[in-house]
């Protein structure tokens, strides 16, 4: 067991102490906005926002549109690639996080690939939805397991690690939860999408697919958010790892400064 989840003691569990007086109230009040804020904020990057969302939806935005429009398959796939593409240099040359962007590249590459190779531009969307069944069940079977995918993605974010699977059982619970709403709600998109795949022309499923594609995405960040803000504060993993460095560095230097002087 590393340092990073060892267990600790019941009084060494992160919670909010009751407020004993008006003053208490406030201060207790204060620090659950910020914990609320740090969720929020923590949230905003792991999923990359607003303009995660816009690199999400454009592509697949475009390749609807322009197909609605002429039925070209063509010029659909090559628009929607091109805007990826566009989208991730951008990216690069503000020298932002990219991951977001280079994810939509590889779904975009992915759907044109398919759509080609059957001749259907319905097929376009095949990779993707694939994708949200399989992301679906591994956030079902990972709670299940104890593992909560949610929480292996957010971990890093809160600079707690895998320190909440033995060391804070009330974020193993939230992130639990967390879990179980991503995986219920994209198979509830699942459920949608794939019956239409079948009996839908090209135009009516692409624009239903927009439809579905922040809805449910909100609605998962936001239960995420609900259960995470009740749930007690991570455990910075990284800071006790400095404080421990900084111990061990002030032992040696007393250490070495016993040996120059004995008699001190």
């Amino acid at each position: 067991m590393t340092s990073l989840d060892k267990p600790t003691s019941e009084t060494d569990q992160p919670h909010r102490t009751a407020p004993q007086h008006t003053g208490g109230k406030h201060a207790a009040q204060q620090q659950d906005d910020e914990a609320k804020a740090v969720t929020e904020a923590a949230l905003f990057e792991a999923f990359g926002g607003v303009r995660g969302m816009v690199e999400t939806v454009l592509p697949g935005l475009l390749f609807v549109t322009i197909f609605t429009i002429n039925k070209n398959l063509n010029a659909s796939a090559i628009a929607a690639l091109a805007v990826s593409l566009a989208l991730v240099a951008v990216r690069l040359i503000r020298r932002d996080t990219v991951k977001h962007a280079f994810s939509g590249v590889f779904g975009v590459a992915f759907g044109v690939l398919f759509a080609k190779m059957t001749g259907d531009a319905k097929d376009f969307y095949l990779p993707g939805m694939l994708y949200t069944l399989g992301l679906a069940v591994a956030y079902i079977g990972t709670a299940v397991a104890g593992v909560p995918l949610i929480g292996l993605i957010l971990g890093p974010v809160f600079k707690e690690n895998l320190s909440w699977r033995t060391r804070n059982p009330g974020r193993k619970k939230a992130y639990t939860k967390a879990s179980y709403a991503w995986g219920f709600i994209l198979l509830a998109k699942c459920a949608i999408l794939f019956p239409l795949y079948w009996w839908a022309d090209t135009t009516e499923f692409g624009w239903v697919l927009i439809a579905l594609k922040i809805p449910p995405f909100l609605l998962a960040v936001y239960l995420t958010w609900v259960f995470l803000a009740k749930a007690p504060a991570p455990i910075d993993v990284f800071a006790e790892m400095e404080a421990e460095e900084q111990a061990e560095k002030e032992r040696k230097t007393q250490a070495a400064a016993a040996l120059r002087d004995p008699d001190a």
